[in-house]
């Protein structure tokens, strides 16, 4: 039983990075119980947010960090730590955050993880650690995803940010191409193992995806930019505007002396529907029109050179946290209305609930069942409607879940002047002319030869988006790590046979 203050009155501390939820102690101390309910992670009122782009949930206070770190069982065979694509010591890291030892859950979470604050934001537990917990075989699972952020947060802002200790430098360089999840987290990881690291990011500014393709409120780019620095403050050199393929090539790397090379570019070429119409004006891929948002901050046209795509009646197709992001994105911009349209169920959405929810909340719209299948414009080739079909779900296709099949006869119309298409997206191919003859598979993406990452060109690691595709945060740090550990294996050993 711990004693923590009872009747928590609200109240909001503001900076330039956004308002955070705090709460004040009143009346007389309450016991709280091992068991008791998961507690709720306070949020910006959707009426309220839709007008501005601050963080939406606020995160726990010391309180009910407390409250609901005591909910953790501390099992012997912890499940939810095999949830975990990274292997989390999720009890331990709890553990402490129940002795009220914040800085200390922060830094036994960057033993494993050097993106804490990141993941406790965007990673998807509810699919992963809190979907294994034993608490969810009766009553909703520890929140672990929230505490994690927590104690990042914490760590933060009583300025207790510890740097680990390294390994002593070994001499051996590292290249790593592309500084989204995958590449900061092996560069991290590298770091730690003695090696001398350099990123090399082709955008101005570091963090791929998770700067470029995610919002404000849901990502601040604070608190990106503060993960990074922590990398930064370990010895990792970081190269912006430096794009392999035009800049340099595999055999520039080598000449300039590195041992291993890791490609970690991500998936940035956006996917369209190749239906009549595309070439309309006011169509945008997410990536162009999240990017032009996110990076360029084009919500301050004119104060920033980049101006916004802005419409009245935005349809968004697609159904994952892309499309979710995107419409919104444009709310905030001041749509009057944001449309996700999408060929399957609510079931095969592939956006985490808590975007839909959120989206929901901030009366984002959706037609299901519903699909695209030519964009019509006005006589200044401005879009102005989409003609859609109705479908329906036939058998399992290769994705595992229903193909959606046209309904003949079916065809309708929406109204719109702005289209955003959240479908996917590819490898982009100028990378690879910097790095000829690696073997590639259908879509472009880099083909891995072994669970670590090794491709077909000796001391080249790929992973992340342009080995798998679009995935989670979670899942290319989780490849990254493996990476780290083939890689440090293979160069301090004497190196046999490639494959």
């Amino acid at each position: 039983m711990i004693s923590v203050r009872s009747k928590l009155i609200p109240f909001y501390i503001c900076t330039k990075s956004g308002c955070r939820w705090h709460g004040i102690s009143q009346a007389d101390e309450l016991k709280i119980k091992p068991k008791a309910a998961r507690q709720k992670v306070p949020e910006q009122d959707a009426v309220l947010r839709i007008r501005n782009f601050q963080e939406v949930p606020y995160g726990f206070t010391r309180e009910t960090a407390l409250i609901e770190a005591n909910r953790c069982l501390n099992c012997k065979d912890p499940k939810c730590q095999k949830g975990c694509p990274v292997d989390i010591d999720i009890p331990q890291f709890i553990g402490l955050i129940k002795e009220e030892k914040f800085a200390e859950a922060a830094q036994k979470i960057k033993e494993k993880n050097a993106l804490p604050a990141i993941c406790g934001r965007v990673c998807p537990q509810e699919d992963q650690c809190e979907k294994d917990c034993i608490l969810a075989l009766k009553e909703p699972p520890v929140a672990i995803g929230s505490l994690e952020r927590f104690a990042a947060d914490m760590e933060r802002e009583t300025k207790s940010v510890v740097i680990p200790k390294k390994a002593p430098a070994n001499g051996s360089k590292i290249a790593v191409v592309g500084s989204g999840p995958a590449g900061l987290t092996l560069a991290a990881d590298m770091a730690l193992k003695g090696y001398s690291v350099t990123l090399y990011e082709a955008l101005h500014k570091p963090g791929g995806v998770l700067v470029y393709g995610i919002p404000e409120f849901r990502l601040p780019k604070a608190i990106v930019e503060a993960e990074i620095n922590y990398l930064r403050r370990m010895g990792v050199k970081i190269e912006v505007n430096s794009l392999i393929g035009r800049l340099y090539d595999l055999n520039d790397l080598w000449t300039m002396g590195y041992n291993a090379v890791y490609l970690a570019v991500g998936a940035g070429l956006p996917v369209f529907l190749n239906i009549p119409g595309e070439n309309l004006c006011n169509i945008y891929s997410a990536n162009e029109y999240l990017t032009r948002l996110n990076l360029m901050k084009a919500y301050s046209f004119p104060d920033y050179d980049t101006p916004a795509p802005k419409g009245r009646q935005v349809v968004v197709v697609g159904a994952g946290n892309v499309a979710m992001d995107c419409a919104r994105t444009a709310l905030r911009m001041g749509s009057r209305e944001a449309t996700i349209v999408y060929r399957r169920s609510r079931n095969e959405m592939p956006a985490r609930k808590e975007e839909i929810h959120h989206a929901e909340e901030e009366d984002i719209k959706f037609r299901l069942m519903t699909n695209p299948v030519r964009y019509i414009g006005d006589d200044q080739r401005w879009v102005r409607q989409i003609e859609c079909v109705q479908m329906k779900l036939g058998e399992p296709d290769a994705s595992g879940r229903p193909r959606p099949i046209p309904i003949a006869g079916s065809n309708f119309l929406i109204d719109t002047d702005l289209v955003i298409v959240a479908v996917g997206a590819g490898p982009n191919p100028v990378v690879f002319s910097g790095f000829l003859g690696i073997e590639r598979r259908d879509k472009g993406y880099v083909v891995s030869k072994t669970p670590s990452g090794r491709t077909n060109l000796p001391g080249v690691w790929a992973g992340g988006d342009i080995v798998t595709g679009s995935a989670t945060v979670i899942s290319a740090m989780g490849m990254a790590r493996l990476a780290a550990d083939d890689m440090h294996k293979y160069l301090t050993e004497k190196p046999g046979q490639w494959l």
